[in-house]
């Protein structure tokens, strides 16, 4: 099982729909969240992607310098550069962060933040446009280990000749995630990338998705791996976990919601949509209404766009929930919840020691000494944590 946390480049606070609570998201911020995840042993980050966002790539660069082991998940939009554009600085980033870089391909879903980026797309051209793009951008960064070049006439996109001189440190090129609940995105998924992505949907709907895209991988003579994408709000016992929940949009109002939720309607995303349905596009506001399976909530999505469910509970229910998942063949959790510094060192601390996965090796030289919690009446070690 791999775990990631999440860089909150489009804002951070305690509350949603409120300024109460808020943080500036600097670079002193974003760097806290990502040396914590790193130090926590989180096995990656996402960086978010789009019009409301510090750029990721520029964000994912500065944020490699001052971290060891964590691996960076980066949004590739098509449409909004080259493929061999696009695959120049998926290698060199890959090459200064010694082999770090994972790839989000982003198709987009808001049409009125793609025309303002310049690309008029419909949803059918867009992923047409994205198989083309990313075909070109996997052959020419497979290309470069061996200094060879590609060409490539397709509908929508035309390369000759295309090169990358210095190629990415991982062979053939930095893994592929993506993530769309269309056809058209899992014929994508199944054809082209290493792994699917799905948001938090209850567990019957992921298995289907599941099925859907490995069968499609199949007919291609591929395996995909498969991870989701989800927040979390864990505490110590049910009750303070489901109070926090509560807290956490206990500042919105109707107007906020309703603001929201017109914004999502106008978007062409299948995902969207189905996240929409989860909490019947904001009607649904009590905690029963938002609980859609056991200890999934839904009430982030009453503002949030894109992932907008989050698993609720007690550490030793939230890993069993991820052990469900687990079961239907998730390995990668890409995780987030607010505020994301605390949260971080939250879930780590009391759901890691429940997970099935590896600790990840210590860096050479590094040597932990000494106990762990403070030391009181100025010598009396605090005696270890029972299972």
């Amino acid at each position: 099982m791999q775990v990631f946390w999440f860089i909150p480049t489009h804002g951070d606070s305690r509350y949603l729909g409120t300024s109460q609570g808020a943080r500036m998201v600097d670079f002193d911020y974003l760097k806290q969240v990502a040396v914590a995840a790193d130090s926590l042993g989180y096995d990656g980050v996402l960086i978010p992607t789009g019009r409301s966002c510090e750029d990721p790539w520029v964000a994912a660069s500065a944020l490699a310098a001052v971290t060891r082991k964590l691996r960076f998940l980066v949004a590739l939009r098509p449409g909004l550069m080259t493929p061999t554009l696009a695959a120049r600085m998926a290698a060199t980033f890959d090459r200064i962060s010694g082999g770090r870089l994972l790839v989000n391909l982003v198709t987009g879903g808001d049409v009125a933040e793609l025309e303002g980026d310049g690309l008029f797309l419909d949803h059918a051209e867009r992923y047409e446009a994205s198989s083309e793009f990313l075909r070109i951008w996997r052959e020419v960064l497979a290309a470069s280990h061996e200094g060879g070049q590609v060409s490539f006439a397709g509908k929508h996109l035309q390369v000759k000749g295309a090169k990358v001189i210095y190629p990415p440190l991982q062979r053939p090129h930095p893994p592929i995630y993506f993530g769309g609940s269309s056809e058209a995105a899992h014929e994508l998924a199944g054809e082209q990338v290493e792994t699917y992505l799905t948001w938090g949907e209850p567990p019957a709907a992921v298995a289907e998705k599941i099925a859907d895209v490995r069968a499609r991988a199949a007919r291609h003579g591929r395996t995909v791996s498969f991870g989701i994408r989800l927040h979390v709000i864990v505490r110590e016992t049910e009750a303070a976990a489901w109070a926090a929940a509560d807290d956490l949009i206990s500042k919105l109002d109707d107007d906020a919601v309703a603001r929201a939720q017109a914004v999502f309607a106008k978007m062409d995303s299948e995902g969207q949509r189905r996240m929409a349905a989860l909490h019947a596009g904001g009607a649904k506001r009590s905690r029963e209404a938002l609980e859609i399976s056991p200890n999934l909530w839904a009430g982030v999505g009453l503002v949030r766009g894109g992932a907008g469910t989050a698993l609720v509970g007690d550490a030793k229910t939230v890993a069993a929930r991820m052990a469900e998942y687990a079961e239907l063949g998730i390995d990668t959790f890409v995780l987030s919840g607010y505020p994301h510094l605390e949260e971080a060192y939250r879930f780590a601390e009391l759901v890691f020691p429940l997970l099935p996965r590896a600790v990840r090796e210590k860096l050479p030289g590094q040597v932990l000494s000494g106990p762990f919690g403070e030391v009181m009446a100025t010598g009396i070690v605090p005696r270890a944590a029972q299972g």
